[in-house]
């Protein structure tokens, strides 16, 4: 819950950067706080005044927006109402001009093109922590998720630091990953997952053909109109603002041992290993140990941060610093995404 005065409480510093306690931001439109008071992720503003547009106020403050998302990672925006596309599309380009429009991931809520449903997964299963698109070769800076409506039960966004995941893994684990780097392997098709139409939005495979090279994936076509590719990603980047090393990849999302058991035995039972719909190894194609999967595991556990959704909570993620996932849920769940600012692995 907020603390009553809704201040800014005096952390600790983590990784001897001093994280900032200090008042409010500008215009006094806006007060920010913390859900927690021990911990600082998200920060969370809400509006200080009657029927303040989110939209134009950021506008108006992007440079707290952006040094307030350096320091915390995330943001989550609470009480500005932004419950329907249109509002929530208005607040992204506001913050972000460039959204992205070319994701076949993501089902298109039908706006401007630049506005997704999330992907889909079964409702009583985890999404794991992930920094997303972090397994192609670009992927967006800046990911907006916005509720609708919230699930009767569940459904939370886990968020976690991913400066502090880099912190809390074996040393030995870290150099082993930054030297190999991550392959990630994927099989498309209808059995599970999504077929290589719908996430390269086209038919053509001559057109696949050259956005895998564009991409630096390796491609393979199989037999039943089906098509594997392989691309080796770092697991460690750099920050391009503040140069602080962290953990970002989805080795979690796509490592079989990281499966629920239920799915585990499914997926293990319905494909031979090269079939996976998705795998992971490190990038000389030998195997990540089971072992190694658990202590990633086991960080991103202790480390994440969740909370229920209000309808028109907007969060902002700065996707480098901060990997997100999904609780189950059931009941009704209506939430919105939007991507932006992409960079690529050559500009960290």
């Amino acid at each position: 819950m907020y603390n009553q005065a809704f201040q800014k409480p005096k952390l600790a510093p983590r990784g001897g950067v001093r994280r900032k306690t200090a008042g409010a931001p500008p215009g006094g439109l806006v007060r920010t706080g913390y859900l927690d008071s021990g911990n600082p992720l998200p920060l969370v503003c809400r509006p200080a005044v009657e029927d303040l547009d989110l939209a134009d106020w950021a506008a108006n403050n992007l440079e707290f927006v952006e040094a307030e998302l350096l320091s915390h990672g995330a943001i989550l925006f609470r009480g500005f109402d932004v419950d329907a596309p249109p509002v929530f599309e208005r607040f992204a380009t506001a913050v972000c001009p460039e959204l992205f429009g070319e994701n076949g991931e993501h089902p298109r809520e039908t706006v401007s093109g630049k506005v997704y449903t999330p992907v889909f997964y079964p409702p009583d299963r985890q999404l794991l922590w992930h920094n997303e698109n972090s397994f192609n070769h670009s992927w967006p800076t800046r990911v907006f998720f916005g509720c609708v409506r919230p699930a009767d039960v569940g459904g939370e966004t886990p968020l976690v630091d991913s400066r502090r995941v880099f912190e809390m893994i074996d040393p030995q684990i870290r150099k082993r990953f930054a030297d190999k780097q991550i392959m990630y392997v994927r099989n498309y098709g209808e059995r599970m997952g999504l077929s290589w139409q719908k996430v390269f939005l086209t038919t053509d495979r001559a057109e696949v053909e050259r956005r895998c090279r564009a991409a630096r994936m390796q491609f393979e076509w199989k037999s039943g109109d089906r098509l594997m590719t392989r691309g080796v990603r770092p697991a460690i980047v750099k920050h391009p603002v503040s140069g602080r090393e962290v953990w970002f990849n989805q080795a979690q999302h796509w490592h079989v041992s990281c499966l629920d058991a239920e799915t585990r035995r499914v997926v293990i039972e319905s494909f031979r290993r090269e079939d996976l719909p998705r795998d992971c190894y490190y990038g000389d194609g030998s195997s990540i140990e089971d072992s190694v999967m658990d202590e990633v595991l086991h960080a991103y556990r202790e480390l994440e941060s969740s909370f229920p959704w209000q309808r028109g909570d907007v969060v902002l993620l700065d996707n480098l610093l901060t990997a997100h996932g999904r609780n189950p849920y059931s009941g009704e769940r209506t939430m919105l995404v939007a991507l932006g600012a992409m960079k690529s692995y050559d500009e960290v």
